[in-house]
């Protein structure tokens, strides 16, 4: 205090600092004029949902996931101009590495990410139906982890929609049972009547909104499907997924993923 009253036009900066070796008062006095503040890294996943986007932020000790949910639930504002039918932040809060501090506030963060959303998709040309973009590129993203079947999965969903077939996609039942606190960490067949319309078995269409937060490779997909006649998928019992034309072909595919796990 005594160096600071020396020095009294260098202001000090509020924050969390971490010391971790003994450092005397005049170094704690530089690092708080600095404000070399300690900052708490966030890595947020491609296709990660708002509810792991929130743990991921109160694992870093930056505070409840509750609190986050509440931001990402509500404050649509950040992102009305791109996404006016958004009814929450999910699919916006763009894939990346952040370093927060302690004083940066839920809403803050949040607009960060909502921030990198919007430089990618200027780079990426998105600004056409955004909405319906994101929706579906957060589906694919949830489908396949190779970057290259993406524009192939993007067609078979395209296709379907083309063809008002439901788009039977199992990561929406999930997050419609998510969104309900009603996911047990697997699915049954009795989950595929899930009563929600985000459920992708039982309504025909894109799901009301993103059901996660897709990557850049993944929203180009669905900005550019690949052209061509597929209506199926199914794994290949590795990372790779088949596909079909027809259900026959479809039924066999799925003969031989079953094959494939059983050889495990």
């Amino acid at each position: 205090m005594v160096w600071h009253r020396l020095h009294h036009k260098r202001s000090l900066k509020a924050g969390e600092y971490l010391f971790d070796k003994t450092a005397t008062s005049v170094d704690v006095h530089e690092r708080l004029v600095r404000g070399d503040v300690y900052v708490h890294t966030v890595v947020i996943p491609e296709g990660f949902n708002m509810f792991e986007v929130a743990q991921a932020i109160q694992d870093a000790g930056l505070g409840s996931s509750q609190d986050f949910l509440k931001v990402a639930t509500s404050d649509t504002a950040l992102i009305a101009d791109l996404a006016p039918d958004a009814t929450t932040l999910e699919g916006y809060l763009f894939p990346n590495t952040y370093e927060f501090t302690r004083t940066q506030t839920m809403e803050d963060m949040a607009a960060a990410m909502v921030k990198q959303f919007r430089q990618v998709a200027r780079e990426i040309g998105l600004t056409a139906d955004v909405q319906k973009t994101v929706i579906l590129a957060s589906i694919i993203e949830k489908e396949t982890a190779a970057p290259e079947e993406r524009p192939m999965v993007a067609s078979v969903y395209g296709n379907r929609l083309a063809k008002n077939i439901p788009l039977q996609a199992d990561p929406s039942v999930i997050y419609a049972e998510q969104l309900q606190g009603a996911y047990t960490g697997a699915l049954h067949h009795q989950d595929m009547r899930f009563p929600s319309a985000y459920n992708t078995y039982v309504h025909a269409g894109l799901p009301p909104g993103p059901i996660g937060n897709p990557g850049k490779i993944s929203i180009e997909a669905a900005m550019h499907p690949a052209d061509t006649p597929y209506l199926y998928f199914v794994s290949d019992g590795s990372t790779h997924h088949r596909f079909a034309r027809s259900l026959e072909e479809h039924n066999h595919n799925v003969a031989e993923y079953r094959k494939a796990v059983a050889r495990r």
